[in-house]
């Protein structure tokens, strides 16, 4: 199965290291996560504030309610979701820089969604979108920190 916490994730793809974890809202939250924000559009079905236990909701990160019903979790729908979903959070750039942000501010981030399928949600994408777009200077300030 497919590791769903990323403390730290080395991404081969990107060449870089991303200090982001993801974990389900129906999964007890716990110390380690450090900093929750909730990334759906919508507030979880069952799931009240105080269960959640999450810092933030990021609710406008979340896919647009189009490009969402448009997905519906079809595992044949995921690689053009990734890409129209990617374009939508360039389009929203403060809002993927107030996660960054977070994570400076807190250390420790966790991306809590509540999508079935751990391996195709949009805190994935979210999690490699902000992996690849990282300057280079904190891309060079995280491998140096990791190597230590």
């Amino acid at each position: 199965m497919f590791p769903l916490v990323f403390a730290r994730f080395l991404s081969a793809r990107y060449n870089l290291l991303v200090v982001i974890k993801l974990k389900r809202i129906y999964e007890p939250p716990q110390r380690s996560h450090g900093y929750r924000i909730l990334v759906d559009r919508v507030w979880p079905r069952g799931v009240s504030k105080e269960r959640a236990a999450v810092a933030q909701w990021l609710k406008g990160i979340g896919p647009s309610t189009a490009l969402r019903k448009w997905f519906g979790h079809d595992p044949t729908r995921w690689p053009e979701f990734q890409k129209r979903y990617r374009q939508e959070l360039r389009d929203q750039p403060e809002l993927t820089a107030r996660i960054v942000q977070l994570e400076k501010e807190h250390g420790v981030v966790t991306l809590v969604f509540s999508a079935r399928d751990e391996e195709r949600n949009q805190a994935v994408v979210i999690r490699d979108f902000l992996a690849k777009h990282r300057p280079n200077s904190e891309r060079k300030a995280l491998a140096k920190k990791a190597g230590a």
